[in-house]
């Protein structure tokens, strides 16, 4: 009987190291060093970071959106310019936006400065780093998407299924690697 339950217990535990080895395949943390660098220079959760690149680029720093976001925090050009105006990034173009550790620094800047402009409510900083502060700020204007200053419903579909998409990798990612650290 004591050999059959050290034997469960032993197939248990590979079991849950298998799926936590999968997991980490579905859920990297490439580029980690830039990623915790940035994060917590910008005081943000490393895990939001990660799973806002998932989502935004799948990890791929050559990733150009249809609206012509770049890199792996799908940076648009005119948040691009603004943060380098406001980072001081000399000579800065475009083609800059694809270079891992510029991209991440401003991406991180400007989750930084959407959770300060929304007063760190995750939710609304998820939405408007995919639809932009100004279509949040109407919708938390308007009694029929918000409540006490949180949404309640986002009116864009690719915007609700992006904030929802972040949200869940955020707690996958929590759940996967805070307990290792």
């Amino acid at each position: 009987m004591l050999i059959l339950l050290a034997f469960v217990i032993i197939v248990a535990t590979s079991s849950l190291m298998s799926i936590n080895w999968i997991l980490k395949i579905i859920y990297p943390t490439d580029y980690n060093e830039i990623v915790y660098k940035y994060a917590y220079e910008y005081d943000l959760d490393p895990y939001l970071v990660f799973s806002i690149i998932k989502a935004e680029s799948k990890f791929k720093e050559k990733a150009t959106s249809i609206k012509d976001a770049k890199g792996l925090m799908q940076i648009a050009p005119i948040t691009g310019r603004w943060a380098a105006e406001v980072l001081k990034i000399e000579d800065y173009n475009e083609d800059m936006l694809y270079m891992p550790e510029l991209n991440i620094k401003m991406g991180c800047w400007y989750l930084s400065t959407l959770k300060k402009e929304f007063n760190g409510n995750l939710k609304n900083v998820i939405a408007a780093y995919n639809a932009g502060s100004g279509n949040v700020k109407k919708w938390l204007n308007n009694d029929t998407y918000s409540q006490d200053g949180e949404l309640v419903q986002i009116p864009f579909e690719e915007t609700r299924k992006y904030t929802v998409k972040v949200l869940t990798g955020y707690k996958v990612y929590k759940i996967i690697y805070e307990k290792n650290t």
